[in-house]
C-alpha cells in the first residue's frame, strides 16, 4: 500500500513538473522585434493639390511618391576645453613652494596636495616614520615628472615630508 500511494505521488509530481515547463518553454515572445542598431527610416507623403479621390475615368497626375528621409540619433557634441582646476590656497601655494625649493616640482599638483594631506594625518595619528616613508616615497615615484638619475626615491619622499612638515601642517 505504501509503495502505491508513493508511485502515485511522484507520478503526480513529475506530471506537474512537466506541464509546467511545457507552459514555460513555448519559444513565443511578447516582443514583436528585435531592437537593431539601424537608423529609423520615416515615410512621408509629400502634399498635393490636386483632390484625396480620383473619379475613374479621370486622367489626373499620378499620386506623388512618398519620400524616405533617414534620421540617425547622435549624441550631443561633448564641451570644448576640459574643466579649470580649482584655484590654490595659499597654504597649498606654500607647500608647493617648499617642494620646489627642495628640487621636486610635482606635474599634477593635486596629488601633491593629497600626499601633503595624508603626511599630516600620519604624523597627527602617530603612524610609525617607516610607514610614512614608505608610503610618501610611492607617491613621488609615481609622479612622471620625478628622475631616479636626478633624485633617490628616499630624497624625494623625504622633500615631501619636509615640505608638508613645515608649509602644510598646522597652517
Amino acid at each position: 500500500m505504501h509503495r502505491t500511494r508513493g508511485k502515485v505521488f511522484g507520478t503526480l509530481v513529475a506530471l506537474a513538473a512537466a506541464g509546467l515547463l511545457a507552459a514555460c518553454g513555448s519559444n513565443s515572445s511578447s516582443a514583436s522585434s528585435t531592437p537593431s542598431l539601424k537608423p529609423s527610416v520615416t515615410t512621408s507623403a509629400a502634399a498635393s493639390s490636386t483632390p484625396a479621390s480620383v473619379e475613374p475615368g479621370d486622367s489626373g497626375t499620378p499620386a506623388p511618391e512618398p519620400t524616405t528621409t533617414q534620421s540617425v540619433e547622435r549624441p550631443a557634441p561633448a564641451p570644448a576645453g576640459t574643466p579649470a582646476a580649482a584655484p590654490l590656497t595659499p597654504k597649498q601655494q606654500g607647500f608647493l613652494d617648499a617642494l620646489k625649493k627642495n628640487g621636486v616640482n610635482p606635474s599634477q599638483t593635486d596629488i601633491a596636495i593629497s600626499a601633503a594631506e595624508y603626511i599630516c594625518q600620519a604624523k597627527a595619528a602617530n603612524a610609525p616614520a617607516d610607514q610614512m616613508q614608505t608610503f610618501v616615497n610611492a607617491i613621488a615615484g609615481q609622479d612622471p615628472n620625478y628622475d631616479p638619475q636626478k633624485m633617490p626615491i628616499d630624497q624625494a619622499g623625504n622633500a615631501y615630508i619636509s615640505a608638508a612638515t613645515s608649509a602644510y601642517c598646522n597652517k
